[in-house]
């Protein structure tokens, strides 16, 4: 079995590339969508997520030769807000935008677009007040709709199928910098006594 980080990385990508084609159908279908400049959901402090949702991030770092300067960085980091988020300014915290989009976690991806079952076992989509209150109508539509015989995608599901890639590091949930730093970690632990790829460019 192939538990190379470079394998793992493509497995996680996967996940993430058949999520935003779910997704993508959801927004069509449903019409729900966020505002742009919106970072409401980022600017949110103590989000969880598993360290194995930002390995491609932490991988992407490495190969540029960036993942000791990050992970001091983030070792320094007192916030408890996102590490990747930019707000437009200190006033406007809440607009903003994430540094790394293409390499954000499945948390980040999930949230919006995603449902949760409820203890009636009914599907909830988990999502913020500016969509449940700005696009009221879609969002009631869009409910009714998951629940007869619309496809979502659900956040335990996808969350299992992470897990199956990697069950260490897809089974631990941390504050999400400490979640990347733990992926930093596992990608400089594992080249510290192996090659390095054939496409790290090391900054000089």
């Amino acid at each position: 079995m192939d538990n190379s980080i470079e394998h793992r990385v493509r497995l996680v990508e996967t996940l993430f590339q058949n999520l935003e084609v779910e997704i993508i159908e959801f927004q069509k279908e449903t019409k729900l969508g966020c505002i742009a400049g919106c970072g409401k959901c980022c600017s949110t402090p103590e989000i969880d997520a598993s360290p194995l949702e930002f390995l491609p991030w932490a991988f992407h770092i490495f190969l540029n030769g960036q993942a000791e300067e990050t992970l001091l960085e983030l070792e320094q980091n007192t916030t408890d807000t996102c590490f990747l988020y930019r707000p437009k300014s200190l006033a406007e915290f809440t607009s903003g935008n994430c540094s790394t989009y293409q390499y954000r976690g499945l948390i980040c991806r999930l949230f919006g677009f995603g449902a949760t079952t409820d203890k009636y076992g009914k599907l909830r989509i988990a999502t913020c007040n500016i969509i449940k209150e700005g696009q009221a109508v879609h969002f009631e539509n869009a409910t009714i709709a998951i629940n007869s015989n619309l496809s979502v995608p659900i956040f335990t599901e996808y969350y299992m199928q992470l897990s199956q890639i990697d069950f260490k590091l897809g089974n631990i949930f941390q504050p999400v910098n400490k979640a990347m730093k733990t992926a930093l970690e596992e990608v400089l632990q594992y080249y510290s006594y192996r090659p390095f790829p054939d496409n790290y460019k090391k900054l000089t």
